[in-house]
């Protein structure tokens, strides 16, 4: 069971995606919840609350998401099994494409206006 959770594995393939789709539900499900419980002054500019939350959200999906890319890299250098090397560039290479894919959905999401 131990060993699923090295970076070198090749469940570590879906890791980044499955991050990015937990966020990203967790931040349109939270949206829409906090739009119908409590929306904001429609005449307010892009700064409250729930624009923070998601702002606060993204900016720590994106660092985990970056770091576990860190991560796969420098643990498919230490292996010399081929194998492994190839499933960690490669789960790293999806970790980085997934931080890019938080970067580009959280950013209209945290400065736009919510609940319009």
């Amino acid at each position: 069971m131990k060993h699923l959770l090295s970076l070198t594995h090749p469940i570590q393939l879906v890791g980044g995606l499955t991050i990015w789709s937990i966020w990203f539900v967790a931040i349109y499900g939270g949206l829409s919840v906090a739009c119908a419980v409590a929306p904001p002054d429609p005449l307010r500019d892009m700064w409250t609350g729930i624009n923070l939350a998601v702002g606060l959200a993204t900016l720590g999906a994106m660092a985990l998401l970056l770091l576990l890319s860190w991560a796969a890299v420098l643990a498919a250098r230490r292996t010399s099994v081929r194998r492994e090397c190839y499933f960690g560039n490669v789960s790293a290479g999806i970790y980085l494409f997934s931080a890019g894919a938080t970067l580009f959905v959280g950013y209209p999401v945290i400065f736009l206006p919510p609940c319009l």
